[in-house]
């Protein structure tokens, strides 16, 4: 039997960047998959909001591991889950989490490196500690670095960058398979970062973050949507409700 998680470590590749367009449940995961995904990928913001709760781990780790076992169900394809900050005060707690979460059928985890409701960054030498906690489950952890979070262009420079790849090499020594560096739209940073680590690097796209193509050539390996497809799902849907409610009969135009 192929192991999902070495079937979805084998689809990072630096310049040929995996495309995961996030779900929120087993719904939406069986659309993306009929479109053509390789792998299918959670987003906790889409998830909690879908359920009627705010991001930041309000959606309980129960809920969410029943959540990924519907939507490993109606899917062969690897899942991997967005984990917030691992579900665990310490790293025996990451670690019992986590193991919950490959037990329920997960390839992988993304895992911040910024506790829930917290500005500043946990850290490095704890974050690697829970990133080594989680990594003991086997799964693909993704290691999330928020070091550009909340930071405007404008502020950019050679230490933020050396503040992402001294935190990537404490997350690589502590086994984890990707680095995450969200909020980043500057090629020239994602560049340098992407040549700066041994990890696989995953940015987020947004509006104005490059083709898949642009981003390729800077090396990435894996593109992630966010919370996007789940807003603009929920937009469609107010759209058509207005419609309906001003008085058209058959709405549904794309």
């Amino acid at each position: 039997m192929t192991d999902p998680v070495e079937t979805f470590r084998a689809l990072h590749v630096p310049g040929d960047p995996l495309v995961l367009f996030n779900i929120w449940d087993a719904g939406s995961a069986r659309a993306v998959a009929a479109a053509g995904a390789r792998a299918i990928a959670t987003g906790s913001y889409g998830v909690a909001e879908a359920q009627g709760f705010a991001d930041g781990e309000a959606f309980s780790i129960d809920d969410a591991l029943r959540n990924l076992e519907r939507i490993v169900s109606v899917t062969d394809l690897p899942v991997t889950l967005d984990f917030e900050s691992g579900y665990g005060v310490r790293p025996v707690d990451v670690r019992r989490s986590v193991q919950h979460a490959r037990d329920a059928g997960a390839a992988g985890i993304n895992m911040e490196d910024r506790l829930p409701g917290a500005r500043d960054l946990i850290d490095v030498a704890d974050a690697a500690e829970r990133v080594a906690a989680a990594a003991s489950s086997g799964l693909f952890v993704n290691a999330r670095c928020d070091v550009y979070r909340g930071v405007e262009p404008a502020a950019y420079g050679s230490h933020l960058v050396d503040a992402v790849l001294a935190r990537a090499e404490a997350y690589a020594a502590a086994g984890a398979r990707g680095l995450f560096v969200p909020f980043l739209g500057d090629h020239a940073v994602i560049r340098a970062i992407c040549a700066g680590t041994s990890l696989p690097v995953n940015v987020l796209w947004g509006p104005g973050r490059g083709t898949r193509a642009e981003l390729a050539a800077c090396g990435v390996a894996r593109i992630s949507y966010g919370h996007g497809p789940w807003a603009a799902a929920m937009e469609w849907l107010k759209g058509q409700a207005e419609a309906v409610f001003a008085g058209q009969i058959v709405p549904y135009a794309s």
